[in-house]
């Protein structure tokens, strides 16, 4: 059974972070249906100048909305502590662990880590865990994190050293890992939610093929520039709207699902189409991967939840 956009419920009362918010993306998207249903929006990313164009988009949409900005680097692990103190004492219903970056050069960031795991999984799993216990107040709370197809791309979990690079640097495999860690953490999370009896929901979606910027930035570095142009239009050609492609999340954010559960498009192999409940690598229903890459990940950013 598919979902639709119609059947998002009145979010008055509800207050929901979305990560990676830039103009024309999912999350600018995940943010404007949101706050069309009345919800108090907080959009997060890196730049004040990018945060502000999304706002003045989605005002523009919807006339008047309740909105908030925050600053924050996922690839940070000090912003993202940052964030968490500033939030320490806001209400918080919904975390939409939206934001990434796909299939970029190597690089490591100020903390030691390859960008796209500390961007991708690391500074979502510290943020998760410093806002949880607002998540709990709120007494219904939910944790989405934007996972990918390619997930299935990758052949094991990573659960190396995050310090140490092992052997050649393939950008499209180590995305793919990225985003494998996305529904281990997912899973693991639910899993010790329920153990602990906390009234919060993990919950994981994917956009399937959509026309988002992140494409072209992954393979030209840019996302502006005639090549890049050309680039963005063919995608757009093949692939579904942005707007199409949030629709998976905002399913999880908000249909009456039990945690764990997985969203994405119905048709073409899950590259397209309304939202429903998909299936996912059988690598990322590995208890052993998803309790190892929690382990890892409480050691590497130096928190320890739920």
């Amino acid at each position: 059974m598919t979902w639709h956009l119609g059947e998002l419920p009145d979010q008055t009362g509800r207050t929901i972070l979305v990560t990676g918010t830039s103009t024309g993306g999912l999350g600018h998207h995940t943010a404007l249906e949101l706050a069309r249903r009345g919800a108090r929006v907080v959009l997060a990313g890196r730049s004040d100048a990018k945060l502000a164009e999304t706002e003045s988009a989605i005002r523009a949409d919807l006339g008047r909305a309740d909105l908030g900005r925050l600053l924050v680097d996922l690839a940070d692990l000090s912003s993202v502590r940052r964030a968490g103190d500033q939030l320490a004492e806001e209400q918080l219903h919904v975390l939409v662990n939206n934001a990434g970056v796909m299939a970029t050069p190597y690089r490591r960031t100020g903390d030691g880590l390859e960008l796209h795991l500390a961007t991708n999984h690391f500074g979502p799993f510290l943020l998760t865990g410093l806002l949880l216990s607002r998540l709990v107040a709120s007494g219904d709370g939910r944790v989405v994190t934007v996972s990918s197809q390619a997930h299935r791309t990758a052949r094991r979990a990573p659960l190396g050293d995050p310090f140490v690079q092992e052997g050649r640097y393939h950008r499209w495999q180590v995305y793919g890992q990225s985003k494998l860690a996305n529904l281990l953490f997912t899973f693991e999370l639910q899993r010790r939610l329920d153990a602990a009896g906390l009234p919060v929901r993990a919950m994981a979606a994917h956009p399937g093929f959509a026309g988002t910027h992140l494409v072209v930035n992954g393979q030209l570095g840019r996302s502006t520039g005639p090549l890049a142009s050309i680039m963005d239009a063919a995608v757009r050609v093949v692939s579904q709207s942005a707007a199409d492609g949030a629709l998976p999340t905002l399913m999880a954010a908000t249909a009456d699902l039990p945690g764990g559960t997985y969203c994405g498009p119905s048709r073409m192999g899950q590259w397209r189409g309304a939202p429903t409940v998909v299936d996912c690598a059988p690598l990322a229903r590995d208890r052993a991967a998803q309790s190892r890459l929690w382990e890892l990940s409480e050691e590497t950013v130096g928190l320890s939840y739920p």
